[in-house]
């Protein structure tokens, strides 16, 4: 895939739109408002290793983040002390997905099911979909939708990537503000560090945040917001959807002093879950559970 797909997506709403790559992993490539990204996509991104385009929100699933075995990255044991090999942050973000448009043509589903490929490093049936719906000219719709088709409880916990649009000399004047968190990282080989009070706000120029964990600690008393005063934006999280399950933290991260995005990522857990627990997620046969979020864009003040 050296080269753009050739189905990409583009759903419409006002003067709202969304592109995405359904055969690439699902990836919404960019959300944009007013003809203005909010969601980050390089000018030209590298087909050819899709995976690791820096942009758009790749799907992590069924484990995200790194999981390791006796130090070793990307393997976990199962109940039964066998060990198996996954990529780290899953292999969703790596196949092609199907999918439906909603019939107002306003939101897509896109759907990922068990085959010979996945049931090497992780040997369960399941259903996962990912929908994105544009609610308005400014307001976003995110499910992450995982069914368990199979006899034996799945165990996953899975997450979004979202690049958001941030020239880098304007992270200084950039923040994130949180409800109620503790801070967490990953030590080498695994672990989970102790966690430690977390702030109402941080700016993005922040070293201190990166590959940082901001794990809920209760019922929120604020939403997650990226504000971004030079783009005149906030971008607002509601994580506190009608029916859905917990969200566990928002990860910050970005690439490098030079990078033009930031990314904040909503989890259902923690990297190396399967081992440590923290969001671990165990679905009964026959059930299916939703993860959603909302985002709205609204002026910075």
């Amino acid at each position: 895939m050296s080269s753009q797909p050739e189905d990409i997506l583009e759903i419409t709403f006002d003067d709202a739109a969304l592109e995405l790559a359904p055969r690439a992993g699902g990836r919404l490539m960019t959300w944009r408002v007013g003809g203005e990204p909010v969601i980050f996509w390089p000018a030209a991104p590298d087909w050819s290793n899709f995976v690791k385009i820096r942009g758009g929100n790749p799907l992590l699933f069924p484990f995200l983040g790194r999981h390791f075995v006796d130090g070793e990255i990307g393997k976990w044991r199962d109940q039964e002390g066998v060990v198996h090999e996954l990529p780290m942050h899953g292999f969703a973000r790596d196949l092609p997905f199907e999918h439906r448009k909603d019939a107002d043509g306003h939101g897509v589903r896109m759907t990922l099911v068990d085959n010979d490929f996945t049931r090497q490093g992780y040997p369960f049936a399941f259903r996962f979909e990912a929908a994105y719906r544009l609610v308005d000219a400014v307001t976003l719709d995110v499910e992450l939708t995982t069914s368990n088709p199979g006899e034996v409880p799945l165990p996953y916990y899975a997450g979004h990537h979202f690049y958001f649009v941030l020239p880098h000399d304007q992270r200084g004047i950039s923040s994130l503000e949180l409800p109620r968190t503790e801070s967490r990282r990953q030590l080498d080989g695994g672990a989970i560090s102790d966690p430690q009070t977390g702030a109402a706000r941080y700016a993005l120029d922040d070293a201190n945040i990166l590959d940082r964990f901001h794990c809920f600690t209760g019922p929120s008393d604020h939403p997650v917001r990226l504000v971004t005063p030079g783009l005149n934006r906030a971008v607002n999280f509601d994580l506190q959807r009608p029916d859905s399950i917990p969200w566990y933290s928002v990860t910050t991260w970005t690439e490098a002093l030079t990078s033009d995005f930031y990314c904040v990522e909503p989890w259902v857990g923690l990297p190396d879950a399967i081992h440590n627990g923290h969001g671990l997620r165990w679905l009964a046969p026959g059930k299916t559970e939703t993860a959603a979020l909302r985002l709205t864009v609204s002026p910075a003040a």
